[in-house]
């Protein structure tokens, strides 16, 4: 095998250039970069993870500590940050923590403490204290995404600001009668996201006069057969029946578009719905819903981190950073049928 003497001869190059050229630690010239890149693509030569943790303290590893493996959002944040991550030759090791409270007190207090990794990003998990407090003992640079913490570099969505959006589109179109699909205590989550998403839409119906309505708000737990059980308990009573339905996760809107047309309802002339998140399938299915571009949100939270661990980096502080969301409109939302301004 060859090693870094033969890549630096064959460069012209000195070792010292050739371990920071490969490495990404202290300046190189472009033109050298790529001279060293090339010379070891020639020669086939790998950098040995050992050696270069012995060398330079670090593992090229960061770890992802995550609620949920198998729900898309979760899934598509991750996606983004591994994307990144490898981009910047980094590895990335998961920690999955839908086991509870004991995995994860196992994570913090072992895994993450045993140095295996170079800093830590946490998706939707609002860290306590002790576990920050732990983290920044053994100078772990660490990035929340989901919701402003103490101590700790953020990425946050303006949950409310979403679910107003959502209910004012409806209420742009002339719905009076707007049910919500949102969370129960089981699926309360950290930083409280399906509350705030329920205020949210309450106070987009109080601003235009509407008092919400108690029996047109169900509770699910954000996946399409939960939606769609809720949505069958509030389309199916026909003395309450809503004209629009906004829904806290697009899984949950598409759960209710299956549920209204069971029921022989047609979306969206006898009901629109609207969702949160823009899932992979809504297109599809031409729901409107208020995208956060979760891919987008990986990739956020990784460059926030390269920057944290390049040499000589200056600690900005606990800062939040807004994530940026949209309104996108397709075939699931309509004026309310038989007013005045339909066509």
């Amino acid at each position: 095998m060859p090693g870094i003497n033969e890549v630096a001869q064959l460069a012209g190059v000195s070792t010292a250039t050739v371990s920071r050229a490969l490495s990404g630690n202290g300046h190189v010239s472009e033109a050298t970069r790529e001279r060293v890149h090339a010379a070891a693509l020639e020669l086939g030569y790998v950098v040995s993870s050992h050696a270069s943790a012995l060398a330079t303290g670090r593992m090229k590893n960061v770890g992802i500590v995550i609620p949920f493996l198998n729900r898309w959002f979760y899934g598509a944040v991750l996606e983004g940050a591994e994307s990144a991550l490898l981009s910047h030759g980094y590895d990335l090791t998961l920690y999955n923590l839908s086991g509870g409270g004991d995995e994860r007190r196992s994570v913090f207090e072992h895994f993450l403490l045993r140095k295996r990794v170079d800093a830590v990003i946490a998706i939707a998990l609002e860290l306590t204290e002790a576990e920050v407090g732990r983290l920044h003992d053994l100078g772990k640079p660490i990035v929340g995404v989901g919701g402003s913490m103490q101590g700790v570099r953020t990425l946050s969505i303006d949950d409310n600001a979403v679910a107003r959006l959502a209910t004012e589109h409806l209420l742009a179109l002339g719905h009076r009668s707007i049910a919500h699909i949102g969370g129960n205590k089981d699926s309360e989550m950290d930083f409280h996201v399906p509350s705030k998403r329920r205020v949210g839409y309450e106070e987009a119906l109080v601003a235009v006069g509407i008092t919400p309505d108690p029996d047109l708000f169900e509770a699910a737990d954000f996946t399409l057969q939960g939606g769609y059980a809720a949505a069958k308990q509030i389309l199916g009573n026909p003395r309450k029946r809503p004209t629009a339905v906004f829904a806290a996760s697009d899984e949950m809107a598409i759960g209710t578009m299956l549920a209204a047309r069971d029921l022989g309802l047609n979306v969206p002339n006898d009901v629109s719905v609207i969702g949160v998140d823009d899932h992979e399938l809504s297109d599809f299915f031409g729901l409107s819903t208020v995208a956060q571009f979760p891919a987008l949100q990986g990739r956020m939270a990784v460059d926030i981190l390269m920057d944290e661990l390049k040499p000589g980096h200056r600690e900005a502080g606990a800062t939040n950073t807004p994530l940026p969301f949209e309104l996108i409109v397709r075939s699931s939302t309509a004026r309310p049928s038989g007013s005045k301004d339909s066509r």
